[in-house]
């Protein structure tokens, strides 16, 4: 059997990168490698495995000869160039919206659900970053506590958004220091670019654009995905989605009611044998999941386990994971890896 041929799709971005350093660390047989990107990016040159790889144009005929299509490139560039990968005999790992709750595609984490992507058409998708890391850690209680409902808030890293956004931080914290301005004087006359408000210094309670109902459509992800991927079309979330001036790494602050009692002791045995999923939890030592720390590894991490006060049979507990790894490029690299 020949070595996959796979092709990446938004290769110079944050998630292609990663998508790329996947591939290398994970010793994926790539039998060829196609980088895709915009034609303001094509011509680029990136690194993969010694050897130095052209970056192409993404066209509808990119696709020849591909059997693995990794995208990473947004929704509409999904949707538009998704079906002539698929045409062209490939199978395409989305790591975008477009597909996520269209009923004909598995929406997957493999530690989860791996037996759906074995059932898709032609595409599969990733979930939304922060429902993958925060079902890393709830799936393993549902399946032994049987999970009913979740109140939750997400403290998302600017590094979701972008390069622009992560370049935006920065700037925006230097130019404070620059001034030598007092702790208390950190507003910047400098508008944003691209946050509706100043993201240094400051904690933005919103995450994608709002709905009528009031949540942003990055809050009803938790709920609508996750029932999808646990196939628990009862499950319910209640969720606040806040950017903070993080740069890597996405933490969740989660109360979960379940079926049956439990105790934090109860959740931590299972948790301590839930794969891709590290317990930090030693709170008299100060010792707890952070995102400087969970930067840039492949596991994610729980901790701050405590029966929750206000709900029955409640839990809560606080996860935190690379979202650009396990929230995006691992994900799907893993998907690829079911697929062999």
């Amino acid at each position: 059997m020949s070595l996959p041929h796979v092709a990446i799709v938004g290769a110079t971005g944050a998630v292609g990168i990663e998508m790329l350093r996947c591939l290398e660390r994970r010793q994926f047989p790539v039998g060829q490698l196609t980088l895709l990107a915009s034609a303001r990016s094509a011509g680029k040159k990136l690194l993969f495995r010694g050897q130095e790889h052209l970056v192409q144009e993404l066209t509808p005929a990119s696709f020849a000869g591909v059997t693995i299509a990794l995208f990473s490139a947004g929704g509409g560039i999904s949707r538009d160039f998704a079906p002539h990968a698929v045409a062209a005999g490939a199978v395409v790992v989305d790591n975008s919206s477009a597909f996520r709750m269209d009923d004909r595609v598995p929406l997957v984490v493999p530690e989860i659900n791996a037996a759906d992507a074995l059932r898709h058409s032609g595409i599969i998708a990733n979930p939304n970053c922060s429902t993958a890391i925060a079902l890393m850690a709830l799936y393993p209680l549902h399946q032994v506590f049987g999970v009913k409902r979740v109140f939750a808030s997400t403290y998302q890293a600017v590094s979701g958004t972008g390069a622009q956004a992560i370049a935006e931080l920065a700037a925006q914290t230097r130019a404070w220091a620059a001034e030598a301005r007092a702790w208390d004087d950190a507003k910047l006359a400098t508008p944003p670019q691209v946050y509706p408000h100043q993201i240094a210094f400051n904690a933005l309670p919103q995450v994608d654009s709002f709905l009528p109902s009031g949540y942003t459509k990055e809050e009803m992800k938790m709920e609508q995905e996750g029932r999808k991927i646990m196939h628990h079309a009862a499950f319910k979330a209640s969720v606040t989605c806040v950017r903070v001036p993080v740069f890597r790494s996405h933490s969740i602050a989660i109360s979960a009611e379940f079926e049956k009692p439990i105790t934090a002791a109860a959740a931590r045995a299972v948790l301590e044998q839930a794969p891709g999923l590290d317990v930090i939890d030693d709170p008299a030592r100060q010792q707890y999941p952070l995102a400087l720390d969970v930067a840039g590894r492949d596991h994610c991490a729980v901790g701050r386990l405590r029966q929750d006060c206000a709900l029955d049979n409640g839990l809560a507990f606080w996860v935190v994971g690379d979202q650009l790894l396990k929230g995006a490029a691992l994900n799907a690299v893993q998907i690829a890896e079911l697929l062999l």
